[in-house]
């Protein structure tokens, strides 16, 4: 998919909430319709204002917010924004979570931790929205967490597109950063038609640090990192030395979800990643935007199209097809 326009629909309309503006205007542009009148903004002690300032009564609305940081603001955002179209007698509300925070909290990792993904899922659906779309959630099953209908899209055509485009197709090897991830990146392995290895980590005894073994023959290879979420870069930055000093020629990353919290912009620009590509899913920050090895590429065409397929009732799927 392209960035061209799409044919306007009918009765369909766009709520922007404040973490990714620019994201939000990319789609309408490509949607072909415009963003809705609506106050998103703070009293002076924080407290989330909405207002809706055009008529939404029997409209088919989708408001576009990603949970990222700061995650609560967001979030609130999110289902204060849905309650203020709820009263407004909206038709029907899609949440569009291109990043869907609190996804990596998926089950219980200790004794007595929170489920705090289900938690959300449950605030976000008992708030009223109808249905949910978004992007490459950490976890599968967490569409299972709604008891409402819910569309996990895929980045892969859109990594796999630019990866085609820029890399030498013979010499592509498409790596997992752990074993938890080898079914994402066999995915992405199989569209570029590439071989698949795996970073395989562990640490021999508490307190030593992690011997990174990889399996497979990456020895000359264009290696091409793929993962869900980037946060302090740790993991890549290693995994990517790992990969160099057992041959590989040169060293990339695909991530559908630029975190990147504290120092990890830095210590990606200070690594031997020749580049990591991320997803405007999340509002790239100013030290993003100027990193000589961080590139973005956006998602608009594909959340547009998705948004445009619900709002007339087409198959979301075959997208991936």
């Amino acid at each position: 998919m392209g960035h061209t326009r799409r044919a306007k629909v009918a009765f369909m309309k766009l709520v922007a909430g404040n973490s990714n503006r620019p994201l939000a205007e990319a789609i309408s542009a490509y949607l072909n319709v415009p963003l809705a009148k609506a106050q998103v903004k703070r009293f002076a002690d924080m407290e989330v204002f909405v207002e809706i300032q055009e008529n939404v009564r029997g409209e088919d609305v989708f408001i576009i917010q990603s949970t990222s940081f700061p995650t609560n603001d967001h979030l609130m955002e999110l289902l204060i924004i849905t309650d203020a179209l709820r009263r407004a007698s909206a038709r029907r509300i899609t949440a569009v979570i291109p990043y869907f925070g609190y996804a990596r909290q998926d089950r219980k990792s200790a004794s007595r931790a929170p489920i705090s993904a289900k938690l959300v899922a449950n605030l976000i659906t008992h708030a009223g929205v109808d249905r949910v779309l978004t992007l490459d959630l950490h976890a599968g099953q967490i569409q299972g967490f709604f008891d409402i209908p819910t569309d996990n899209l895929f980045s892969a055509p859109i990594l796999a597109r630019d990866i085609k485009e820029r890399l030498d197709g013979g010499n592509r090897m498409v790596v997992s950063p752990d074993v938890g991830g080898v079914v994402r990146a066999r995915a992405l392995a199989k569209r570029i038609d590439a071989q698949l290895a795996i970073v395989d980590k562990r640490r021999e005894r508490p307190g030593e640090s992690e011997v990174m073994n990889i399996i497979g023959d990456v020895e000359g290879r264009s290696c091409i990192l793929v993962d869900d979420i980037v946060d302090s870069g740790g993991t890549l930055v290693n995994a990517a030395e790992a990969l160099l000093a057992n041959g590989a020629k040169e060293v990339y990353a695909y991530i559908t979800h630029g975190v990147l919290s504290g120092g990890a912009v830095a210590r990606i620009a200070g690594s031997k990643l020749k580049e990591l590509v991320i997803t405007d899913s999340i509002m790239p920050t100013e030290a993003v935007k100027v990193a000589h090895n961080i590139r973005v590429i956006s998602i608009a065409s594909l959340m547009g199209e998705a948004i445009g397929r619900t709002a007339t009732e087409s198959s979301v799927s075959s997208l991936f097809d």
